[in-house]
């Protein structure tokens, strides 16, 4: 399968700039995969198509501020973004610098601290960070929330809350768990209230995910490294929901990772460590029975991964209706919800 499968014409207008004034307040296109029909909904009716006994997944990565300014010590401006956290004073990072650092270079951040480079990881630096304070305090201190490369403004003190799932508690990640952000603490109590179950896995997004895929042959990519945790006691409660005939719905194409990544000769178990797992059409998902996502990059993997799902064609023809529609694309943009075994609405039962 090709890269250039993947590809659909997107507006730049339609690359949300900035999140609604109410999180929940987004639209949902809802695809109905056995019949190959959508339907264009509000997200605050999400609650519609979900049953009492089907358990919502989450990821509780907390987002890091993980955007850095320094310079290097001829005086040459750096851009630090983390990619992901490896020790109390140690970080994968992307460098936005005329002239790479040498291993051994120096960076000085705005407080007059330093990091040395300690080498290279593929396109990617290690950095060490030499502070008496551990690394997650220094970012809390010195650093910005790392929004994608697609939105074109600058962080601003609203992006410290916005650019969070309310539920997030594990702090680690570089870029937040985007389906999560529809979800306010109203929506959850009304998800609660009708019978749903909550679980949660860690995955530790990091700035790989917006690394654009170079091979045309998918079979030739190699997926970034992602860090995450799937508990037991969130595998007693899918066993305990599918023996009871309700759904695992996943918030994100994180949570299909983590899961997938934590099933091991079609069964499911306990895994904590790093993953590479790259889920693209010919891949079949065992772990979920359906998806909460946002829209997706053109060409990229989290679009590979829906397509998995959900099959190409048809995906690429929901993503044409959304773009016709004008729905608002990727982190701070609209929702979709993906049921393989069919859409049912509450209000039409």
């Amino acid at each position: 399968m090709k890269k250039s499968d993947f590809h659909f014409d997107l507006p730049p207008e339609l690359i949300a700039q900035a999140p609604l004034s109410k999180r929940s307040a987004s639209r949902l296109l809802v695809l109905d995969v056995p019949v190959r029909t959508w339907q264009d909904r509000k997200f605050s009716e999400l609650v519609s198509f979900l049953r009492k006994g089907d358990l919502l997944v989450f990821n509780d990565t907390r987002v890091l501020p993980a955007r850095l300014y320094g310079r290097k010590e001829s005086g040459g401006q750096v851009e630090i973004l983390i990619e992901r956290v490896t020790g109390t004073h140690e970080a994968v990072v992307q460098l936005g610098v005329s002239k790479k650092p040498k291993e051994g270079g120096v960076i000085v951040l705005a407080d007059g601290s330093h990091a040395t480079v300690l080498g290279r990881d593929e396109s990617f630096f290690r950095l060490r960070f030499e502070s008496p304070e551990p690394l997650e305090r220094l970012l809390q201190r010195l650093g910005e929330m790392p929004l994608p490369p697609y939105i074109s403004r600058n962080a601003d003190a609203s992006d410290m809350e916005r650019y969070q799932t309310v539920y997030a508690r594990e702090p680690g990640a570089v870029a937040a768990p985007t389906a999560g952000l529809h979800f306010d603490d109203e929506m959850l109590a009304q998800l609660r209230d009708k019978g749903m179950d909550f679980g949660y896995i860690t995955l530790h997004v990091g700035a790989g995910t917006f690394q654009p895929v170079r091979a045309e042959d998918l079979s030739h990519h190699q997926m970034h490294r992602e860090w995450l945790n799937v508990g037991a006691g969130l595998i007693d409660q899918i066993h305990r929901t599918r023996k009871n005939g309700g759904r695992v719905i996943a918030v994100g194409t994180t949570v299909v990772r983590a899961l997938e990544s934590a099933t091991v000769d079609g069964v499911l178990r306990p895994f904590a460590g790093e993953t590479q797992i790259f889920i693209f059409p010919g891949y079949r998902i065992t772990s979920v029975d359906g998806l909460i996502t946002n829209f997706h990059l053109p060409q990229s993997t989290l679009l590979m991964l829906i397509s998995a799902l959900a099959g190409r064609e048809f995906i690429l023809s929901a993503y044409e209706h959304a773009v016709k529609e004008r729905y608002r694309f990727f982190s701070y943009g609209d929702a979709m919800l993906i049921l393989p075994q069919g859409a049912i609405s509450a209000d039409t039962q």
